[in-house]
C-alpha cells in the first residue's frame, strides 16, 4: 500500500466515522468525497471501492457498541444501567427488533436495486433535500413537551413507526439517524431519546447488512487491498468514538434545523460547482 493510498483510507474512514452518526448522511459524504477527490475505484477496481465502504461502516458500529456498551448488556439481561427502576419501564430486546424490522425487509428486498442504482451523486443531493425537509419539519411540529424523554420509555408502536420511517434512509444521502431521529421527534420523543434509540438500532441492522454485502462481495477483499482497508476500519472507528460523544451532547441543545441547513447548503453547492 503507496502513502497516497494510506491517505485516501484514512480520510475516508474520518469522513465515514464523522458523519455516520450524525443526521448528515455517512453514504451522501462517502460518495461525494470519493466521487470527486478520490476516485477509489481507479485505485483498485469498483467493486472494491464499494466493498471498502461497507467495511470501513463497521469501524463506526463497533465505535457504538464501545461507548453503549453498559446499555447493549442491559438489553441482555447482565447489566442494570445506574438510576433504572427495576418495576418501570425498560428497553427490551423486542422494541429493538420491532423497529429492525420494516428497514431489513425493505432492504432485503431492494438491495441490488440500491447498489445498482441509487449510488450517484444526483440521487444523494435528492436525499439531502429531502432529508433536510424532514428534519425541519420534525422541529418544527413536535409536541411542545416530550412524552419519551429516556429511550427505555419508548413503546413498541413508537418503534414500529420510527422502524417505518427508517426504511427512507435506505435512499442514499437521506442519513438513516435524520430519518429516524426526525420521526421519533415527531412521535413525541425527546432528541436524546430518539437519538440513543437510532444508535441502538443501528448496530444489529448495519453489522447484518455490512456482513450479507461482505458475504456476496468476499472475492474483493484481496491481499493487497487488505492494508487498504485496515487503515480506513481503525479511522473511521476512532473518529466514530469522536462524533458520538460529541453529537449525544449537542443534540438536546440544537435540535436538528441546524444539520438540517448544513444539508441544504451541501446539497446546493454540490448541484451548482459539480452537475
Amino acid at each position: 500500500m503507496s502513502l497516497w493510498e494510506a491517505f485516501v483510507a484514512l480520510i475516508l474512514g474520518l469522513v465515514e466515522g464523522l458523519t455516520e452518526f450524525a443526521p448528515v448522511s455517512s453514504t451522501g459524504h462517502m460518495i461525494i468525497v470519493d466521487d470527486f477527490l478520490f476516485q477509489t475505484k481507479e485505485l483498485y477496481s469498483p467493486e472494491v471501492a464499494n466493498t471498502f465502504k461497507i467495511v470501513i461502516q463497521l469501524g463506526s458500529i463497533l465505535a457504538v457498541v464501545v461507548l453503549m456498551w453498559d446499555r447493549f448488556m442491559n438489553l441482555l439481561g447482565l447489566k442494570k444501567m445506574p438510576g433504572q427502576s427495576t418495576t418501570g419501564p425498560r428497553l427490551n430486546l423486542l422494541t429493538v427488533l420491532i423497529g429492525l424490522i420494516p428497514a431489513g425487509i425493505f432492504g432485503v428486498l431492494f438491495d441490488d436495486y440500491i447498489d445498482e442504482y441509487l449510488f450517484s451523486t444526483k440521487t444523494v443531493v435528492i436525499g439531502l433535500v429531502i432529508g433536510a425537509l424532514l428534519m425541519i419539519a420534525a422541529d418544527w411540529f413536535r409536541p411542545g413537551r416530550p412524552k419519551v424523554v429516556t429511550v427505555d420509555q419508548i413503546t413498541y408502536k413508537q418503534a414500529l413507526m420510527v422502524g417505518l420511517i427508517q426504511c427512507l434512509s435506505l435512499w442514499p444521502g437521506f442519513s438513516r439517524s435524520g430519518s429516524t431521529i426526525s420521526g421519533g421527534v415527531l412521535l413525541g420523543m425527546s432528541h436524546r431519546a430518539a437519538a440513543d434509540f437510532t444508535f441502538i438500532m443501528a448496530v444489529p441492522i448495519m453489522a447484518g447488512a455490512s456482513f450479507l454485502s461482505l458475504l456476496k462481495r468476499w472475492e474483493y477483499i484481496t491481499f493487497d487491498a487488505v492494508p487498504f482497508f485496515i487503515v480506513g476500519f481503525i479511522s473511521a472507528f476512532v473518529f466514530a468514538l469522536i462524533s458520538i460523544r460529541f453529537f449525544l451532547k449537542l443534540i438536546n441543545r440544537v435540535k436538528l434545523v441546524p444539520f438540517a441547513i448544513y444539508r441544504l447548503v451541501l446539497a446546493a453547492v454540490i448541484y451548482f460547482v459539480f452537475l
